[in-house]
């Protein structure tokens, strides 16, 4: 009987193939750790658009730098070391300064677990995050192939409205519109869950 890997252990798997050149791995790491690093930067960055424009360029700077990754650490523990560095440099960039209680590097999983443990509803939680993750993917395999591509290039890639121009060969307007059309109908998809989400949590403080 074949031994489970460990969550670790898939991570270490995913980030391999990263470094052969395989990106779609690298989008299953992006959806896994996403709504975790997006609630970390929320600790120091109050406004939600703020914290997705944060945590893209996160996942940015740990595509350009995952050739440096060697596994000495988890791969949260490394992800989770560059989403406080961006957090802090974007509300420097800002002339904000960040709030008092950070969370050590050290203390990552700990962190983690600890939010995890003081959720009155974590099976709630984790059913919604899996539930949100599985309706993106959806969301964005039945978008046209334009869409799709665009948005991939973008949230995932990591790349500029103009290199994305250069490569789908088209002018900029043209790749904001086809990221803007995606945005819109992924939140679509999206929303019906949201309020579901915000209404069970409305329930259980009544």
């Amino acid at each position: 009987m074949a031994e489970v890997e460990t969550p670790q252990e898939l991570d270490l798997e995913l980030v391999r193939r990263v470094q052969r050149g395989e990106s779609a791995a690298f989008d299953v790491l992006v959806r896994k750790y996403q709504h975790r690093i997006v609630a970390l930067i929320g600790r120091y960055i109050a406004d939600w658009s703020e914290c997705q424009d944060v945590a893209q360029d996160t996942f940015m700077r740990a595509y350009r730098a995952m050739g440096n990754f060697r596994g000495d650490a988890q791969f949260y523990t490394w992800l989770h070391r560059i989403a406080v560095n961006t957090a802090k440099n974007h509300l420097a960039a800002h002339h904000r300064r960040p709030p008092n209680d950070d969370v050590e590097i050290g203390d990552a999983e700990l962190f983690d677990s600890g939010t995890r443990l003081r959720d009155t509803d974590t099976p709630e939680r984790e059913l919604m995050r899996h539930e949100l993750e599985q309706t993106v993917m959806k969301a964005v395999n039945a978008l046209p192939e334009e869409l799709r591509a665009a948005i991939t290039l973008r949230e995932v890639e990591g790349m500029s409205y103009e290199e994305i121009a250069q490569k789908m060969g088209c002018p900029i307007g043209t790749v904001r519109s086809r990221i803007f059309r995606a945005r819109e109908a992924i939140d679509s998809e999206l929303r019906p869950l949201l309020d579901t989400g915000s209404a069970t949590r409305e329930r259980s403080r009544v």
